[in-house]
């Protein structure tokens, strides 16, 4: 593992990808106001420590930490989108939530979550024209003052998982956009923990079929 400036891990790196863990309060590439932004951005951390450039293949929101995937080349990054945008990757999330009055969900039970979103300025809303929202979710732990959930986007939509932990009743620790009342040391109690590989060209990339990065919750 590769540590850059106590704050960036490499989870794996061959010829053609990198996976990096993305620190809470990073952005995962430069927002629009480009240097005059002072928030560090991850990608191009990520080029100074490997002294080549990088390709985005998907991002995390500023307040979540975890594993993101960057391509090393134009073809694994033309490749990679194709598998994200096919839904050739599965990502699991672990999110820490408040607790909410009455009966407690069931533990381990898949659930379906579907919503229509449309995106404002800041943050998500349901509209009936809203493109499709898909999430699978399971309570693994329930703990003395919040709950434990996996999550795995079925869809890639903005702050997809935030809105609809907190459209059931569950708003994530330290997510105060989405109603959280308890404060979180950095960022959002939301982390990316694997991303699997289900297309089989996977082997090709010399690609382990999971990545995993730490559970810290």
């Amino acid at each position: 593992m590769i540590t850059f400036q106590k704050t960036l891990n490499i989870f794996f790196q061959n010829d053609h990808f990198v996976a990096v863990d993305k620190p809470s309060l990073f952005l995962s590439v430069p927002s629009r106001m480009g240097k005059q932004d002072e928030r560090p951005v991850l990608g191009l951390q990520l080029q100074e420590l490997l002294q080549k450039k990088v390709f985005p293949i998907h991002r995390l929101d500023y307040g979540v930490s975890g594993l993101v995937l960057f391509a090393l080349s134009q073809e694994a990054h033309r490749v990679s989108n194709y598998w994200f945008q096919h839904r050739q990757i599965k990502k699991v999330y672990h999110a820490l939530t408040h607790k909410k009055s009455g009966e407690d969900p069931q533990m381990n039970q898949k659930i379906i979550w579907k919503s229509h979103l449309v995106r404002g300025k800041k943050r998500v809303y349901e509209k009936p024209f809203g493109q499709e929202s898909l999430t699978e979710a399971q309570l693994i732990q329930k703990k003395d003052t919040c709950y434990l959930w996996e999550l795995s986007p079925l869809t890639g939509r903005p702050h997809q998982l935030r809105y609809e932990l907190s459209k059931a009743g569950f708003p994530i620790l330290g997510d105060e956009l989405y109603g959280a009342t308890t404060i979180w040391p950095e960022g959002i109690a939301l982390r990316a923990v694997s991303l699997e590989f289900l297309n089989p060209d996977f082997v090709a990339w010399k690609l382990p079929k999971k990545i995993e990065a730490p559970l810290i919750f």
